[in-house]
């Protein structure tokens, strides 16, 4: 059963196509990876499946809710974790939990338990009344995580989860994401630019550029479809050598001119 579907999707701003008519499904149960550079389009999709921006044309389906016109019913079935931060820094990572909690109308009794078992998986329970302004980044990210699965929902959704943490910080969140696959059976829909993630992590890899999914399937199909042999070959294959400027890191920038350096 596909629990995401999504059909010729178009969002334009102004003249500009920032996602040109992309067609994808997402199997219940399935961890999904949209990879891609920089500026690809990867945020603009995900802020459209989780209503924060309305499509210019084509179709979305999460768990049967066409969220733009049953804003609500959608919202219940997901989880997200935001690319940028929005906890709330004043509050303390149970305050946080509880809050979110309220606003999806969990009842009381469960909530109290759901926060507990949830703070368990990301280790901060330990921290649980300390104020979010005293987290490090990878702290906030864990407790985001934990926050964005407190309601039970079906789908979760993560943009660049792990983007500017440290190796160990990312490792990290993967294994509580791969628990709560297998615990209870939640989609995970992520987008990256990391390709070791995407092959590692994703059971199936749709690969976006310039607002078009150029090639999607398993990480060994992608690399039998483009004749390469790891997905990172298949990736600049289809992507290009050029580093994207708009928001590279320098880790990122330190990889491509590397490789470009081999291929001298």
């Amino acid at each position: 059963m596909n629990i995401i579907q999504v059909v010729s999707l178009v969002k334009k701003f102004n003249n500009f196509a920032a996602v040109n008519d992309i067609s994808f499904s997402v199997k219940e149960g399935e961890i999904f990876a949209f990879l891609g550079p920089n500026g690809a389009g990867k945020t603009t999709t995900i802020k459209m499946l989780t209503t924060l921006l309305n499509p210019t044309s084509g179709k979305i389906l999460l768990n049967g809710f066409d969220p733009t016109k049953k804003k609500d019913e959608a919202r219940e079935s997901f989880g997200i974790v935001f690319q940028d931060p929005s906890l709330d820094e004043e509050l303390t990572a149970r305050e946080n939990m509880d809050f979110h909690g309220i606003l999806y109308k969990v009842p009381k009794k469960l909530r109290k338990e759901r926060i507990k078992e949830l703070l368990d998986l990301v280790e901060l329970w330990d921290r649980k009344d300390n104020f979010v302004k005293t987290f490090s980044g990878g702290m906030r990210r864990r407790l985001e995580i934990a926050r964005g699965l407190l309601h039970h929902p079906k789908i979760f959704f993560l943009d660049e989860p792990t983007l500017g943490l440290d190796p160990q910080t990312r490792s990290h969140i993967w294994e509580y994401i791969f628990k709560l696959n297998k615990k209870e059976g939640i989609t995970v829909f992520f987008t990256t630019h990391y390709i070791e993630e995407a092959e590692k992590i994703a059971q199936k890899v749709a690969i976006i550029d310039y607002g078009k999914i150029i090639i999607q399937g398993t990480s060994k199909e992608l690399m039998k479809k483009t004749k390469t042999k790891t997905l990172e070959e298949a990736f600049l294959n289809l992507t290009g050598h050029d580093i994207r400027e708009e928001g590279a890191n320098a880790a990122d920038s330190m990889r491509m001119h590397r490789k470009m350096w081999r291929k001298r």
